[in-house]
């Protein structure tokens, strides 16, 4: 990908320092941080279904109640929550 266009962006105190902070964490430029959260944010409905897709398949793996009763009661709790 060749990158052919300039931005000027301005920000807040808090937000660059949180982009930067990032940046610092992945040891990539500022920049590359923006462009990423673009992509991530602006793809387009089945990207994004992919993407979701891929962090499913990725996920640790974690404890699941054997009953699937069990399983829809702590789903149902955890909506709850949410939701309220």
């Amino acid at each position: 990908m060749s990158l052919s266009r300039r931005l000027q962006l301005l920000l807040d105190e808090q937000r660059y320092q949180r982009v930067a902070a990032e940046a610092q964490a992945r040891g990539v430029s500022v920049a590359r941080v923006i462009r990423d959260a673009i992509d991530r944010s602006l793809t387009p409905s089945a990207d994004r279904r992919a993407v979701a897709l891929r962090h499913i398949f990725d996920a640790e793996p974690m404890p699941v109640p054997e009953d699937p009763a069990d399983l829809r009661a702590e789903l149902d709790e955890l909506r709850g929550r949410r939701f309220a």
